[in-house]
């Protein structure tokens, strides 16, 4: 008798299951069908079931992806800028290779440029990268120097080369910001154009290479590339050398001197 009612309960709770996954299901899919109009000032809670979603599909990869899909073809289809950045933002918690694509065409309009850079800044997948590398020079001034340190956030090394030309660009953001993405890549390839440009770089560069080499310098010395690392603070010794970057770089010899 016990049995039968635990078997009847369990049934039960199955079903109630089954309804509930249904009912999010078709709430999901009428936030979705909302995004085709939402726009500023609409009633943001109408979307609460895709964040829910989100939340729910933690752990479970197909459902995940499903819901990915869905949220690209969303983007995909020509959705208000408001509708856009909404997406964008969750593309950044679920985005995978198959969301670049739709974020990948929104890189050179400067309206949606920054939004769906932050979110393809968080999709590990290299296509990614690739597609921020690849609008870098279809762009200028502020949309360049967003692409500049989101490469440099995620120290890709395949465009050490095209920082090292921006380091004196007339545009004296992109530049410095190319020298701040060069010292978090860290590596001695980038050690080397940092060097490089150090060497002649203008005044109102002094400071800003000076900066990225000590980061630099700081991120060999954790690879335990202690030569290297010398080396680099050696060149901040010279007279030329901004008093505060020669300090640092005196700090940053004797830190090395002590690492096992």
């Amino acid at each position: 008798m016990i049995s039968k009612e635990i078997t009847e309960m369990t049934l039960a709770a199955g079903a109630a299951a089954v309804a509930a996954a249904e009912t999010d299901s078709a709430a999901v899919n009428k936030a979705l069908e909302t995004l085709k109009t939402y726009d500023w000032g609409a009633d943001r809670n109408t979307l609460n079931p895709i964040d829910e979603a989100i939340i729910a599909t933690h752990g479970d990869a197909a459902a995940r992806k499903a819901l990915e899909k869905s949220l690209v073809a969303a983007l995909a289809a020509g959705i208000s800028r408001s509708a856009q950045d909404y997406v964008c933002r969750k593309l950044r918690v679920v985005g995978t290779a198959q969301s670049v694509e739709a974020l990948a065409a929104l890189l050179a309009d400067e309206t949606t440029s920054h939004i769906a850079r932050y979110a393809l800044e968080r999709i590990p997948d290299e296509k990614a990268l690739d597609a921020i590398r690849d609008a870098l020079p279809k762009v200028s001034g502020k949309l360049k120097v967003g692409m500049i340190g989101s490469l440099g956030t995620r120290r890709d090394e395949k465009s050490i080369m095209a920082f090292s030309k921006l380091l004196g660009d007339s545009d004296i953001q992109v530049a410095k910001t190319a020298a701040q993405s060069l010292g978090l890549i860290g590596t001695s390839a980038a050690a080397k154009e940092l060097s490089k440009f150090a060497k002649k770089a203008p005044a109102n560069m002094k400071m800003p290479i000076g900066d990225a080499c000590l980061v630099c310098a700081e991120q060999l010395l954790a690879k335990g590339k202690k030569s290297e690392a010398v080396a680099l603070y050696k060149e901040l010794q010279g007279d030329d050398q901004p008093k505060r970057i020669k300090v640092a770089a005196m700090k940053g010899m004797l830190t090395a001197a002590t690492e096992r």
